[in-house]
Parts: C-alpha cells; structure tokens; sequence
C-alpha cells in the first residue's frame, strides 16, 4: 500500500487506529520520537495501552529544561518503560564550542541550524536509521509550517515512513485528553509553554502570541524548524 492511499484509508480514522495498524504491521521497526512535549505524552499513552513493549525514543541535546527531565522520569514510572534516550556525539558538541562559543547560535540562523544540526538532527538520523516508521506528535495548527503536513507522509532524508496521528487534532482535544486519562505532562505548559525545546530556545509565550513563537522568537516564523520536520 502506498502513501497516498494509506492517506485515503486512514482519513477519517481516529489516532488509536492509526498507531494501531502501524504497530502492528511494523512492530520493532516503528518508533515515536518525543520530546515530552503534550502531543507526544499523548502518544506515548496511547502506544504503551496498545502495546506495553511500543518502541519510544528522545534526544537528549543537553540543553533541556529540569522540567523536561522531570516528565521523563514520570512517564518511565507511570508506563512501566525506559525511553531509549539518544545523545549528540561529544566530538561534534566540543567543535560547536570551539567555533560558536555557549550560545552562538543567538548570533545567525546558519549558526542556529549547526547547533540544531549537532545536537538533534544528526541523533535523529542514528535513531531512525534502523526503523521503517517515523510517529511524531506533528500537529497542522501548530505552525506555519506545518498546515501542508498529511496525516502519513515519507521522509525521503530518512528513508521512513512518517506518522503523524495527531494532524488533525486541537490544542484543546490534546489537553482533554491528558486531563482525562492523568497523563503525565511538563509543567512548564502550565508557565505559559506550549511548544518546549532547548533551554536557550524556548521561552513563554505571551497572550495573543502564535503557540510557537515561544521557539527561537528571534527569527521569522518562515525559519521556525530545527530541521527535524522538513518534507
């Protein structure tokens, strides 16, 4: 079955199904990347109910917020699991010091995407390079960005299947959710958060403001990826 009319099949389908089928039909070789992020929390509830032994992963880029750290502890305790936790390679993070100082990445966006690229973005790669199928916790209202996304798509840079069972879903449902099934989620969504990512990258988002312009708020939302989610 091909990806347009993987599209088709699960066009009306609800999230439970499409994580279903895919588990399923690819097991070991199916992931989901997450961030801790709400969506993601989301995700992993719904895997680890389908399947206690589902496949979860994060990238650890060493510039988390504590609070990252903190969900990830609850969501191993509460699900019975052990996120597989992929790192950047020390080389490459001791040369962007070299080159680019702490934080030079404040300083353009060229430098911004090296950093990107190091610390999440080459561990991407690792992480996949042994999977058929991609899950994100990707949302169409989420971005500029990503309102051209389908639901199931194919990563031609990793040579995946990419899965995105929340597309279609809001804010508010993602958030019923969590509220409903007590999932463990990052309390810096409750300090005006929405979108989390690095320390140095995130920050809150103002009333009135785009969900994600608490990410990298010094550039224009056209920039606003890391690289992770280009098509």
């Amino acid at each position: 079955m091909n990806i347009e009319e993987l599209n088709k099949k699960f066009k009306d389908s609800s999230a439970e199904d499409v994580l279903e089928y895919f588990l399923k039909e690819y097991g070991d070789l199916a992931a989901l990347s997450s961030s801790f992020g709400a969506e993601d929390q989301v995700l992993t509830h719904m895997m680890l109910e389908l399947d206690k032994k589902a496949h979860i992963f994060t990238l650890d880029t060493g510039r988390l917020h504590p609070e990252t750290y903190s969900v990830m502890d609850a969501t191993n305790l509460k699900y019975g699991t052990k996120v597989k936790v992929f790192f950047p390679q020390t080389e490459d993070v001791q040369k962007l010091y070299e080159t680019q100082g702490i934080n030079g990445f404040y300083e353009s966006i060229e430098n911004r995407k090296t950093c990107c690229f190091i610390r999440k973005i080459e561990p991407l790669k690792r992480a996949l390079k042994p999977l058929k199928v991609w899950i994100t916790g990707l949302r169409a209202d989420q971005s500029i960005t990503r309102e051209s996304l389908d639901i199931i798509e194919f990563d031609e840079a990793n040579d995946v299947i990419k899965v995105n069972p929340l597309l279609l879903w809001s804010e508010k449902e993602v958030w019923n959710y969590i509220k409903e099934n007590r999932v463990p989620y990052n309390k810096l969504h409750d300090q005006g958060f929405p979108s989390i990512g690095c320390a140095p990258c995130t920050r809150p988002v103002k009333a009135g403001e785009d969900i994600r312009s608490g990410r990298w708020w010094w550039e224009n939302p056209e920039h606003k990826e890391c690289g992770l989610h280009i098509k």
